[in-house]
């Protein structure tokens, strides 16, 4: 089964649909098969204090004002909705509260997705398993008690999920990537285990890659210098084109494991070896 790989644009478009648009074409290119968003309702996600605080941003000097820039609504995902379908590539979205999810399903996307941060919400969990859609359950900042209880949401309402590996540090330091929990993982839940990453570079997602994860998450952005919390635990459009085609390459590398002589060995075999006795490498 090949990696399901997914390009977080999250909110690195800035509230701009241009560069939503700008990171779904390099999505494309680079050959992932799907995008995806976050969806949240200001109101509810926030604390009227919270929204009320300072904070300089490009569209002004409150908190609400930056959240209120970065939200995509009803006209921006339509027209997202019509370009993924344009460009041939999947999108969907991790919602942070039920009204987004409510909000999300009139597109009919394929997949659900499970921020680590709000694996703890369960009543936004049940809403979600109802749909009976594949989730992705991304795993930061949890305990096994937080995932056990995941989990049994999901198969008490027979939705088909898939846990994903993640440290919720932006960005991770790759001695905190501790990508043996996907083993951990695999063994205690008994599920297809993937790997969300925020770590620069690449090599820790290329390592995830070999332990035979099913899918892979990582956020792209058009130039991580930009303005936006996510952006430094980004990549950007030439290592995303590099990562994908790696870990393709990765999947046919690490083969089936049953040990027996290459067919294209034979031939180099017979030549390398023709000056013993034939017997003695039978």
């Amino acid at each position: 089964m090949s990696i399901f790989i997914i390009a977080e644009i999250g909110i690195n478009h800035n509230g701009d649909v241009e560069i939503a648009k700008q990171l779904i074409d390099v999505a494309k290119i680079a050959g992932a098969d799907a995008v995806k968003f976050q969806k949240r309702t200001i109101d509810l996600v926030y604390t009227k204090d919270m929204l009320d605080s300072l904070r300089e941003s490009p569209w002004g000097t409150t908190q609400r004002e930056q959240k209120e820039g970065l939200e995509f609504g009803l006209d921006e995902y339509k027209e997202i909705d019509a370009y993924c379908k344009e460009k041939g590539i999947k999108w969907f979205a991790s919602a942070w509260d039920l009204e987004s999810q409510k909000f999300l399903r009139q597109f009919g996307c394929k997949y659900n997705k499970i921020a680590s941060a709000m694996i703890v919400y369960e009543d936004l969990l049940k809403e979600i398993a109802l749909e009976k859609k594949h989730t992705f359950i991304s795993t930061g900042m949890t305990e096994f008690e937080q995932i056990d209880r995941a989990v049994e949401i999901f198969r008490s309402a027979d939705c088909p999920f898939e846990l994903m590996h993640c440290v919720s540090t932006y960005p991770m330091a790759d001695e905190d990537a501790n990508l043996n929990c996907i083993k951990t993982l695999r063994d205690r839940y008994q599920c297809n285990v993937g790997y969300s990453g925020h770590e620069v570079g690449l090599a820790v997602s290329y390592a995830a890659a070999a332990l035979g994860i099913t899918s892979l998450e990582r956020h792209i952005t058009l130039d991580r210098a930009m303005y936006g919390s996510d952006q430094a635990a980004s990549v950007e459009i030439a290592g995303f084109i590099q990562l994908v085609g790696a870990v393709r390459k990765i999947e046919k590398a690490m083969g089936d494991g049953k040990i027996t002589m290459n067919q294209k060995e034979i031939s180099i075999a017979k030549k390398l070896r023709a000056h013993i006795p034939f017997e003695s490498h039978q």
